[in-house]
């Protein structure tokens, strides 16, 4: 009997894997990121959540044991030798649900569309399962990407900081 994936693109079997042991994080790496993204869908709609915005209606610590538990895929990456520059994407998905999925409402509707959860666990069967140690281009344009984005973010704050100082310390006389 051959277990085959339920996520969208998987590259798997369990037949297909070397070793039991790899099988089984493979599983719960898939098992963790249904139960954290799309283990129920809401009454009435073909939408399905899981528990990261659920939990994430808990203020303050909801997302942060969200984020842990759904670390727990990029743990799982890890041991299984998948290629740095994916555990950096898939470390930059797990950080982005945390960041944004921190506000209020916004951040559970984020976390709903955005599924990194399962993007990771795709991402992990991708390049675990397929024996294929290759990264595509849209690995590093996704983390060149997001670097981008954070230092246009932190140079627009450095600038609005700097003037900011120099408005508030300007006299009230000069123009």
């Amino acid at each position: 009997m051959s277990t085959r994936s339920e996520t969208k693109g998987s590259a798997w079997t369990a037949r297909s894997l070397p070793r039991s042991a790899d099988a089984n994080r493979l599983l719960f790496a898939r098992f963790l990121a249904d139960l954290l993204d799309q283990r129920f869908t809401i009454p009435g709609t073909s939408i399905r959540i899981g528990l990261d915005p659920i939990l994430g209606l808990i203020p303050g610590i909801g997302d942060a044991l969200a984020s842990i538990v759904g670390s727990a895929i990029l743990v799982i990456a890890a041991q299984l030798n998948v290629p740095k520059i994916v555990l950096v994407r898939m470390g930059l998905n797990v950080a982005a649900n945390a960041l944004i999925g921190a506000i209020p409402v916004f951040g559970d509707i984020f976390s709903i569309w955005f599924r990194s959860n399962v993007k990771n666990a795709e991402l992990l069967e991708r390049y675990a399962g397929s024996g294929s140690r290759r990264v595509g281009l849209e690995d590093w344009l996704f983390v060149a990407g997001i670097i981008s984005a954070v230092v246009l973010i932190v140079s627009g704050i450095i600038i609005a900081i700097v003037w900011l100082i120099g408005w508030l310390g300007a006299p009230w006389g000069r123009v």
